[in-house]
Order: C-alpha cells, then sequence, then structure tokens
C-alpha cells in the first residue's frame, strides 16, 4: 500500500476577461499545482497571482507547458518537430521560473498539458524533445507523466527526477492511456466511483480499465480538476478519504515540514 501520495491540479488557466477555474479552493486541498504558461491558457497577470497565492499555501509549484493552441485549450493534436517541442518548452517554463525567481522560490516540476501530455505518452521522439527541455532549462525539476508512459521513460532516459500520475476522474484503456476526451465514458462523473479507482490504485497498485481488465498501475502523483463546484467537493472527498486511510499527503521529493 501506498504510503504517500501527491494531489496536484491544473491552476492559472484565466486569461484576459475570462474566469476559469476555482484556484483559489483548490489549493486549500492539493500538494502541488500545475500553472498554465500562457500557450493553451493564462497570462502574465495570471501567472504571477497563480505564484503568489500557491505560495501563500506551500504549494509546490509546477510548469504547466502547452501546445501554442489558445482557441482550442492545448487540447487538439497538432503537427510539430521534435525542435519545436524543446524549444517552446523550454520558453514556458522560463516564463513561469521568472515570476518565481521574483519571489526568491523554486520551480518543482513540469507537467506537459492536454494534447501535448498525450501525445508524449505514446510518442518516444516527442517524449525525448520533453524530457531534455526539462532538463535543459530546469535540471532540478521533477518530470510528471503518465504512469507506464514514454515520457516518463525518457524522463529516466534522460536523467531527471520523474513522478508518475494517475488522474482521478479519468477511465483507461486496456493498454494503460486515457480514454480520449472524444468518447463519452472518458471522464468518471460519479464520486464515488472515481474515489473507488484512486483507492484501489493506492492500496492494491492496480486499476479496472474499461473493458474490465485489471491492469498494474503505480501513481506518485493524483490529478484532481478544480473547475467546478463539483469538481472541487470531489477533491475534498478524495482528500479525506486518503488522510483517513493514513496516507500522507506531499508533493514527490518533498519532506514533511519542508
Amino acid at each position: 500500500m501506498t504510503k504517500r501520495i501527491d494531489l496536484n491540479s491544473d491552476l492559472g488557466e484565466s486569461f484576459g476577461a475570462y474566469t476559469i477555474g476555482r484556484d483559489a479552493e483548490v489549493l486549500e486541498l492539493i500538494t502541488s499545482c500545475n500553472v498554465a504558461c500562457g500557450y493553451h491558457a493564462g497570462d502574465h497577470n495570471v501567472m504571477a497571482a497563480t505564484v503568489e497565492a500557491a505560495l501563500a499555501t506551500n504549494t509546490a509549484i509546477g510548469a504547466h507547458p502547452g501546445l501554442p493552441d489558445l482557441i482550442g485549450f492545448g487540447r487538439r493534436v497538432m503537427q510539430t518537430t521534435p525542435e519545436d517541442v524543446y524549444n517552446f518548452m523550454v520558453y514556458q517554463i522560463g516564463a513561469l521560473q521568472a515570476f518565481l525567481n521574483v519571489q526568491g522560490a523554486t520551480l518543482h516540476h513540469v507537467k506537459p498539458h492536454g494534447a501535448l501530455y498525450n501525445m508524449a505518452a505514446k510518442d518516444a521522439e516527442l517524449a525525448a524533445s520533453i524530457a531534455a527541455a526539462v532538463k535543459a532549462a530546469a535540471p532540478g525539476a521533477v518530470l510528471y507523466g503518465l504512469a507506464g508512459s514514454e515520457l516518463v521513460a525518457a524522463g529516466r532516459a534522460h536523467g531527471v527526477s520523474t513522478a508518475t500520475e494517475m488522474f482521478a476522474d479519468r477511465r483507461y484503456t486496456a493498454e494503460g492511456i486515457l480514454v480520449p476526451r472524444t468518447e463519452a465514458n472518458a471522464v468518471i462523473h460519479d464520486t464515488s466511483e472515481a474515489v473507488q479507482q484512486v483507492m484501489q490504485v493506492v492500496k492494491h497498485g492496480t486499476l479496472t480499465a474499461v473493458d474490465g481488465s485489471q491492469i498494474a498501475l503505480h501513481a506518485d502523483t493524483i490529478c484532481v480538476h478544480g473547475d467546478s463546484e463539483e469538481a472541487v467537493a470531489f477533491a475534498a472527498n478524495l482528500r479525506r478519504e486518503l488522510e483517513a486511510q493514513g496516507i500522507t499527503l506531499l508533493a514527490p521529493g518533498k519532506e514533511l515540514n519542508a
């Protein structure tokens, strides 16, 4: 049984006149946050405010770089080159690091967003570009990636610290990949079912795929969403259940009271 786990969430996705998410509430529930870096969401003002808010709650701060697709929220697959991927990763990581530097803080991790994350889970060359960018631009940062993915393998091959991730409210294929959002059953809307899925992974290291098969899955961090009242309530319920089971909530690489 896992003795410690991280709860992470994607924050800082508002931009301009648009407010997305319930960041203040979510920050009270999680142990690490992934801050949008301006390509798929977020802007300079939101990045600054999100960094300040995360520091105030002692939440580990990570960069959440995505594809340059604001209209599609970074969820549409794009044709890219390894050079493109490397450079826009460095660009976005550097933007968030600048805001952290102003506050005297350190970047904890990097987690690609949306389509970029899913592409890197299966594409070894793309994953290698991401891992190389993290090693060069943020050598002390942890790379978050889907458990069993090419991204995690690439991080390890490049000597980058990695954390394997599961999604509390997403269903998985028998191959251990997320069911695409384009499919009707991709998202778990029932809170109790999602909590049960997480606890199965935490307690037994297994997960029930959409076809009913059991797959092995180890998670260092769990992604929860906070873009609705229901999502925030779910995150709160999940945190309570984990704590009730005696599981320590802590960001990867962090120590208690550190």
